[in-house]
């Protein structure tokens, strides 16, 4: 689940910060693939709460697909039922393959690593990095990329061996 940012200037932070780390994630991933022998696509995925039931994920997916034709009325009791099911959350993966090998990369989890100290999935708590922010309160682009950089190369690390 993305963290939560409930301080309004953490949130003012991050907004600075995510867009930029997104980019030079993907920048840093793409240099890596070159030099590779994985293959890589791009795919938005549906990430769901942990412990979502097949049939939770069923329900959820076939009330929001009635949303787009309900009636006024409909919708508000899709909208109540909803509110009371897990919903999922947009993400955006790479995946890699090489001789029938398949993994998948979670690029906002690696952007969010970049973009907040000891980043932890399980920990909804989070601190941005400020270290990647200049005196004005603008992106530190040298840090940033140095950070991201750092970060892919170990996921890239992590990956099988041929």
């Amino acid at each position: 689940m993305p963290p939560r940012i409930t301080n309004p200037v953490a949130w003012q932070q991050a907004e600075i910060l995510m867009q930029p780390a997104f980019i030079r994630v993907v920048d840093n991933l793409r240099k890596l693939l070159d030099a590779s022998n994985w293959t890589g696509t791009y795919h938005d995925v549906l990430i769901w709460p942990p412990n979502t039931t097949d049939e939770l994920k069923a329900l959820v997916t076939r009330l929001l697909q009635e949303m787009e034709t309900a009636t006024p009325e409909e919708a508000e009791n899709i909208k109540e039922t909803l509110t009371r099911l897990p919903m999922p959350h947009p993400g955006y993966h790479l995946r890699l393959q090489r001789q029938g090998q398949e993994i998948s990369i979670d690029l906002w989890e690696l952007c969010y690593q970049v973009c907040f100290l000891e980043y932890d999935p399980d920990n909804e708590a989070v601190n941005i990095d400020t270290s990647l922010m200049d005196e004005f309160g603008e992106v530190d682009w040298q840090r940033l990329d140095a950070k991201a950089k750092e970060l892919v190369e170990q996921a890239f690390a992590s990956l099988p061996e041929s």
